[in-house]
């Protein structure tokens, strides 16, 4: 079998996979009623989340909400909208600071590394007890070469320890192999969103993203688990949008039958098909093949 069949085999039996465990638990990325352009949707709350390294103290440490000078509550390095956010995020809170994360943090900043501050976050979480270890297991990884590989295995070493020398029991570390580490930075890397938020709804997506880039309202990154299932297309008729916070919204771009497909664009749509191919190529491991770029557009 040439490659390129073999890729796109293995592709299509992860999806399948992918749509009969999801079914288990939440529905999946079709339309079940008709639904209006611009009218959002809840795709539900995301399990990991994490603010920009240079938001630090700007953001809430749990739902990435901007803070206000009088709102905003403190709690040994972390800042927090409300009370609400500082107990939700306690346990794990209190995991992270019980470690020097100093040396993985500077590592990632001085790499422009990102993902693995979720991977830090999200361990912080199994440690706690707060989440599984095999949480993200059902979510598509992406594919890795052997060099990729070889950088991640310094963040981990990094990370494992950052643990011991914290004195985190043995036991509570057991899932933290390097194999679980290199399969949930591969999953996370082709489907964290990065949180924008515009300050506001606005009906032309374009404008939405136009603002977002002036006011530099990127606030972290975030595991959707529901958004993660949504296909790529280069003319979506869905797009993720975030309000005020981490919660984001679904919102219909045009009007969506009732069993039709919602998909979402993974890049800047505004590219040209070459740019386009070509970063969704090397970020996600495959050509798209939508209307749009068939056409050549």
């Amino acid at each position: 079998m040439p490659k390129f069949e073999l890729v796109a085999c293995r592709r299509w039996v992860w999806r399948q996979k992918k749509l009969a465990l999801a079914s288990s638990f939440f529905s999946t990325a079709t339309q079940h009623k008709n639904e209006n352009m611009g009218r959002p949707a809840l795709p539900g709350p995301p399990p990991i989340r994490v603010g920009l390294t240079e938001s630090a103290g700007r953001v809430c440490y749990f739902c990435l909400r901007k803070l206000g000078i009088t709102t905003s509550c403190q709690s040994q390095a972390a800042s927090f909208c409300s009370e609400e956010c500082q107990k939700q995020s306690k346990v794990f809170h209190d995991v992270e600071i019980r470690a020097d994360w100093s040396a993985y943090d500077d590592y990632c900043r001085s790499h422009g590394l990102k993902y693995p501050l979720l991977v830090k976050r999200f361990a912080c979480m199994v440690i706690s007890g707060g989440a599984s270890p095999d949480l993200l297991d059902i979510l598509q990884p992406a594919s890795l070469s052997p060099e990729v590989i070889s950088l991640m295995e310094e963040d981990f070493d990094l990370l494992r320890s950052a643990f011991t020398v914290a004195d985190i029991p043995n036991e509570q570390v057991a899932f933290l192999t390097k194999q679980w580490y290199i399969g949930i930075l591969a999953r996370i890397r082709v489907n964290a969103f990065r949180v924008e938020v515009a300050g506001g709804l606005y009906e032309d997506l374009l404008s939405s993203a136009a603002a977002s880039i002036e006011a530099e309202a990127a606030l972290g990154n975030a595991v959707y688990m529901l958004p993660s299932f949504y296909n790529h297309d280069c003319d979506p008729n869905a797009h993720i949008i975030w309000i005020e916070n981490v919660d984001a919204r679904l919102k219909a771009l045009r009007d969506v039958d009732a069993g039709e497909e919602l998909r979402i664009c993974y890049i800047d749509a505004s590219m040209d098909r070459d740019a386009r191919q070509t970063l969704l190529s090397q970020g996600f491991g495959f050509q798209c093949s939508c209307s749009r770029c068939l056409s050549g557009d």
